[in-house]
């Protein structure tokens, strides 16, 4: 039976109300599939261990993070604790950038019994993946910005050919294997080819890379233009690709359209390595409270799962990864959750008991 070697990071603020139930709903499932078993290590990182020790995350804890077979990551950051430049502590951004977690897979979809965003009978139909480069762009240098004489400030924009090209074969294998599935079988490169160099040359690396993948269709889109896509007919999207602040904006744009950051999974995944977490913050103001909502750090915990028995070919894991995500689904079409940030009653342990009896019943 194989057992995968899951570092929990809680994090900080809400993290450490959302990962442990997310944790436990993975060892339940788990319990219920067979086939795999799951050794959890709990390891502290973040702003409030940053407050309290000088350190974010120590390097024993990322050998930890390195050597396990997946990460499943809560929130961290919190806004009266900084950097002495003034950033906000980061460790999940030092993860991205060590394993080289080039691609962050962003997925958006519209969920039943979340109210919808637009009223138009085709809404039903959004399910689409932003995938972000989260290497290089304009975070590439975010530890070297230069001010000079308080009087200019320069930020340096990177791209480079190997970091485009694995994120584009990823984006096109994601396509591929979503067209298995029933989906388009599009990808859409994101945009600002009219205006900046860099994009115009790295939609000729894009289109390099198209030609490996003849049963994908493609198509380009400005990156202003998407924005307003997004919000006029986001069901028209299968698979988009895009640079790293370029899909650090849409992302929330996406998170909005599912009904709320509260309900955005996200994974950030390598060639060794990737990192499961939600897309919204610690939410310092709510922590402690039994208000966050649970269901990002769930869906999260599934597509960990999925990846896992994909990688490692365990259909098991597989298994337990839609279950957890039938179990969402169900939860919300019955209206047995309702979470707070779009109108709802429930908190944090309603919707986690909500979605436990559902996964008891499949």
């Amino acid at each position: 039976m194989k057992t995968f070697k899951i570092a929990v990071l809680p994090g900080d603020g809400i993290g450490n109300e959302i990962v442990p139930p997310a944790a436990d709903l993975c060892m339940d499932v788990a319990k219920k599939t067979g086939g795999f078993t799951l050794d959890m290590t709990n390891i502290e990182a973040g702003a409030a261990l940053y407050a309290r020790t000088g350190v974010s995350f120590p390097e024993e804890s990322f050998q930890v993070c390195k050597q396990s077979d997946a990460i499943l990551l809560g929130a961290m950051g919190l806004p009266s604790v900084r950097n002495p430049d003034g950033r906000e502590i980061a460790p999940q951004l030092e993860l991205r950038e060590r394993l080289q977690l080039y691609a962050g897979v962003r997925p958006v979809k519209a969920y039943k019994g979340v109210p919808p965003v637009l009223a138009n009978s085709k809404f039903a139909e959004t399910n689409f993946v932003m995938v972000r480069e989260s290497t290089e762009g304009l975070f590439a240098f975010r530890t070297n910005g230069i001010i000079e004489n308080d009087e200019t400030a320069r930020e340096v924009m990177q791209l480079t050919r190997k970091g485009l090209k694995r994120v584009y074969d990823f984006s096109f294998k994601l396509a591929q294997s979503r067209k298995k599935r029933g989906f388009q079988g599009k990808l859409t490169l994101v945009d600002k080819a009219n205006v900046f160099r860099s994009f115009k040359w790295a939609r000729g690396v894009f289109d390099e890379e198209a030609k490996n993948y003849q049963d994908i269709k493609t198509e380009y889109c400005y990156v202003d233009a998407m924005a307003m896509n997004l919000v006029k007919n986001p069901w028209r999207y299968d698979v988009m690709v895009m640079e790293n602040m370029f899909g650090d904006i849409l992302s929330d744009l996406g998170a909005g359209i599912m009904g709320g950051l509260g309900m955005a999974p996200s994974a950030d995944i390598g060639d060794e390595n990737a990192v499961f977490q939600p897309c919204h913050g610690s939410a310092p103001d709510i922590a402690g409270q039994n208000k966050a909502n649970p269901i990002a750090t769930f869906l999260s915990a599934a597509m960990m799962l999925d990846w896992l028995g994909e990688r490692d070919n365990v259909p098991q894991a597989l298994q337990a990864g839609k279950m957890i995500e039938k179990a969402v689904e169900q939860a919300l079409e019955k209206k047995v959750v309702r979470p707070q940030e779009f109108g709802g009653d429930s908190g944090t342990t309603q919707i986690t008991e909500g979605i436990r009896n559902e996964l008891a019943k499949l």
